[in-house]
């Protein structure tokens, strides 16, 4: 259970410094480009990739420091930031077809979903 409430306040802390992070870039760059998604993803990466490359792998922080950061700050701040972690994984195994693939099916897959959610949406209000 305490696991679950690390997560919790991990990812209420990363979804307001996202939501911070994305005010903040728009006031220097233009709306236009999602300039703030592409910024909390790179933040959020570099966290989890130091986390577990520096901090978990040196012994430098508790597994409960670590959930509370990774599940949950970077899962709440964005999971691209796992998604990153993961492919650079099977990179470092050696295990490069699954790290394209990984890639490909993420990232064509999310597109898919988000425009099959938007077709549904324009159905059901008759758009």
């Amino acid at each position: 259970m305490q696991n679950y409430v690390l997560v919790c306040i991990g990812a209420a802390a990363g979804g307001a410094a996202r939501y911070w992070t994305s005010n903040v870039v728009y006031k220097f760059l233009p709306a236009t480009m999602p300039f703030g998604t592409l910024i909390v993803n790179m933040v959020g990466s570099f966290i989890i990739g130091f986390v577990m490359f520096y901090l978990d792998s040196n012994e430098l922080i508790s597994p409960q420091m670590r959930i509370l950061l990774t599940t949950g700050f970077c899962g709440g701040l964005t999971t691209f930031s796992t998604f990153s972690f993961e492919t650079i994984n099977l990179i470092r195994d050696s295990e490069f077809l699954l790290a394209g693939t990984n890639i490909i099916l993420n990232v064509v897959l999310s597109f898919a979903a988000v425009f099959l959610a938007y077709i549904f949406g324009k159905i059901l209000t008759g758009g």
